[in-house]
This record gives structure tokens, sequence and C-alpha cells, in this order.
């Protein structure tokens, strides 16, 4: 897939023109988004996002259009889970609801910046070493493990990271509306606002080691890895207001994403094995039987895996709620009536002398 140094400089500037509108149009005056409006600019943005992924196919090909495709389900998948790990952040903090668009405004910008840096690195790594094919591989691995198996429970406002900043840092102990800063008896503190954006930009961190390795597992073309990422990315803030009481509902969404992950490193593996020459393997010819999984098929398999998780998480918490309700109503004590007072049918007969 041939990119023009012309088409990246047009595709990052579009991009920055995005943040920057969502910024000034939305995010300045602090407002909680309605549902109409989240709902609008979320089917904007993904609708934008197939549309693109329809002409990469019809300019380059169906098979790169496939690996945008793939990438983009990938990348959207792990964005939702940060949702969550924001919904968190954000109760954790007690953000307000009329700030939170500031919040997430920022964190989304942090996590493209990380994301276009490991995507550089990434390539860069593919491209003059390509045994960094085992090396994400057994990344994902180790991703899928922890994400099928880790605490997804654990407060990330309160863990060891944000514990040290608050030890080096004075922080107030309310907010100030949406500033990062506030001048007290002559002294600067930083706000909890602040302290929300820290822990979110560290949290981008840790999602773009996840993120960066799973989608070279499909493409190897940056301009696709970063375009995948770059409208995952866009659109985010709404669908956070937009499915913000669904979020709690998608109990196996990490699940789904273990086995994404997990199909992943293995397709990672396989490739490895293919492109590279192992003096002690086939005569340093690579591995004749290891297959190569095509891009339809990885395509397939992780909407499904995401379809299958979703109505899984969705029948689930259906199940449990109905089960609640069953045991709420079996625990109310029955209403009996007082013998000492007259029944109705008693109390409407005349009285007799």
């Amino acid at each position: 897939m041939q990119v023009t140094p012309l088409v990246w400089a047009i595709t990052i500037a579009i991009t920055i023109a995005f943040f920057v509108y969502e910024f000034f149009a939305h995010v300045r005056k602090p407002h909680e988004p309605t549902i109409g409006e989240s709902a609008r600019w979320s089917v904007f943005y993904i609708s934008l996002a197939l549309i693109f992924g329809v002409g990469v196919g019809m300019v380059s090909g169906w098979g790169f259009g496939g690996e945008y495709f793939a990438g983009y389900l990938t990348e959207k998948a792990l964005s939702i889970d940060n949702l969550f790990v924001f919904l968190i952040v954000m109760t954790g903090f007690a953000v307000p609801k009329k700030y939170q668009q500031k919040v997430l405004m920022i964190g989304i910008v942090i996590a493209l910046i990380l994301r276009g840096a490991f995507i550089a690195a990434g390539a860069a790594l593919i491209e003059n070493f390509s045994w960094a094919f085992y090396l994400f591989g057994a990344l994902l691995l180790v991703l899928a493990y922890r994400q099928a198996f880790g605490d997804h429970e654990t407060n990330p406002a309160n863990n060891r990271f944000m514990r040290f900043v608050r030890r080096i840092l004075p922080v107030t102990d309310e907010f100030h509306e949406d500033k990062l800063t506030v001048k007290q008896g002559g002294k600067r503190f930083v706000t909890p606002m602040l302290l929300t954006i820290i822990a979110i930009g560290f949290i981008d961190l840790v999602f773009a080691l996840d993120s960066i390795p799973a989608i070279y597992g499909l493409t190897e073309e940056a301009y696709l890895v970063f375009t995948a990422n770059a409208f995952a990315l866009m659109g985010l803030r709404q669908l956070y207001f937009l499915i913000g009481g669904l979020l709690e509902r998608l109990v196996y969404l990490a699940q789904g994403l273990a086995v994404i992950l997990g199909f992943i490193g293995v397709k990672l593996v396989l490739h490895a094995l293919h492109v590279n020459e192992l003096p002690f393997i086939n005569g340093g010819q690579g591995v004749e039987w290891a297959p190569e999984i095509p891009i339809w098929f990885s395509l397939s398999f992780i909407g499904a895996t995401i379809a299958v998780a979703t109505v899984a998480s969705l029948v689930k918490t259906r199940g449990d709620a109905a089960k609640a309700d069953r045991e709420e109503f079996a625990g109310e004590p029955i209403q009996t009536a007082d013998p000492s007072e007259p029944t109705g049918d008693r109390a409407s007969e005349p009285a007799r002398d």
C-alpha cells in the first residue's frame, strides 16, 4: 500500500481539525450532553469510519480494506473497554457530570498522541527486526490472560501510581469548576480535575500497550493502524454518555477482548514463523506447515466474538435483574388481616339490634 507524505499530512491535519472542532463546539462550555446529541455524533463518526474503510477498499484493494475494518473493530472494542475504566475513574474522583466532557476530551487526545508514538515505534521495529512479531505475539498472549483473569474491579483512582502523585502534589479537597490548579492562601494547589486527567493519561499508556500490538497483528500498514485508531477514538466522548448505563451491563466484555487478543497473538506467532528465517527450523526457510490466517477470517472472528460477548452480557444481566426481583418479591412479608378488625364484607353489613 503506497501512502505518500502528502496523504499522511492531510490525514493528520484532518484528524487534528476534528478534535479542535470538538473542543470549541462541544467541550469548551461545560455541560452534560443529551442522549440525542450523543447519538447523532456517535452515528456520524461511526459512519465516517465505515465510509473511509470502503474508500480504502475501492482505492487500494479489499485486502487492505479488510485489514482496516478488522483493525477498526478491534480498536473500537478496546476503546469501549477504555470507557469502562474511565467510568470507574470518574466515579472514584466524583467528577461532576458537566465537567466530564473536558476530562474525556483531554484523555482521548492523550491516547491518540501515545498511540501515534507507539505506531511509529512499532513500524520501525517491524521493518528492521522481523522477530518483533514474536515479541508482539507473546505480549498479546500475556495481555489476553490478564484481561480474562485479572482484577477489573480495582479503582484506578486509588492505585499505587495515584497515591504517589498525591504525596508529591498539594491537592484541594474539592473541585473548582473545571480548573486544573487554584491558588489558596498564596500557595498553588492542584485540583481533583488534574488528578483525574493524570489517572486517565496513565491508563491511556497502559491501553496503548494492548492496542498497538493487537492491530499490528492484523495489518502491517502503519497508515491503516493510525487511521483505525483515530476513527476508533473519534466519537468516543459521545459514546461514553450514550452507553454510560450499558457499560456496566457488558460483564463479558473483558473475556471477549481476551479471546480477541489471544487470537491475534496466535496469528502473530504463526505469521512470525513464516517471515523469520530461523537457522534451526526447516533449514532457515521458515515453517511451511504454520498456516497464515486470512484477513476475512480474522474480521469474521473478531466481529462474532464481540457480538457473542455483548449478547451474553445482556442476557446475563437481564437474568440477574429478574432473579433479584423474584428474590425481593419472595422476601416481602405476606399481609394478613387483623382478626380484631372487621373484614370488608362484615363492615359493609348493616348493624343488627
